[in-house]
């Protein structure tokens, strides 16, 4: 599995941290290509990732920016993407468990050690296999893909 981060200026630190301790536990993962500074704009490197991720079956990204939010509602933009918000374990375990996110997104102002916790559940957390979730996360790609009529 390939793991793609990416961040704008706010989450750099934390991002090259994230990076390294991936790699120690044998992960394959890549950073964003595209360059900071401070007037960077977290849409950016939202897209950049989750092409990467669309491009790389079975692939995860993590997104960084200071809150998390902005990220996910770029990351949710791309189709094929379901990303989300995550502030602790519960959230990253039912990102993945339940909505089958493919995407992470998290705050540069979480401590790493929560960060890594995080991180690690959702890398680690399977994805659905209740069929209560698959038909809800059907529904949405249908929605996406212009094909649901159930409202």
């Amino acid at each position: 599995m390939k793991i793609f981060i990416g961040t704008d200026h706010r989450g750099v630190d934390i991002q090259n941290r994230l990076y390294i301790y991936l790699k120690d536990l044998g992960l394959d993962v890549y950073l964003s290509s595209l360059d900071h500074n401070e007037n960077d704009d977290y849409p950016d490197f939202a897209f950049d990732i989750c092409n990467k991720v669309k491009e790389n079956d079975k692939s995860l990204g993590i997104l960084i920016c200071g809150t998390g939010i902005g990220m996910s509602i770029a990351a949710n933009k791309v189709k094929g993407i379901r990303a989300a918000r995550c502030v602790n374990t519960d959230d990253s375990y039912y990102a993945k468990n339940h909505n089958d996110c493919n995407v992470l997104c998290i705050s540069s102002s979480i401590d790493m050690k929560q960060i890594c916790e995080i991180v690690d559940t959702f890398i680690n957390t399977k994805s659905p296999d209740e069929e209560r979730h698959k038909k809800r996360i059907n529904k949405i790609i249908k929605y996406e893909n212009g094909e649901y009529n159930g409202l």
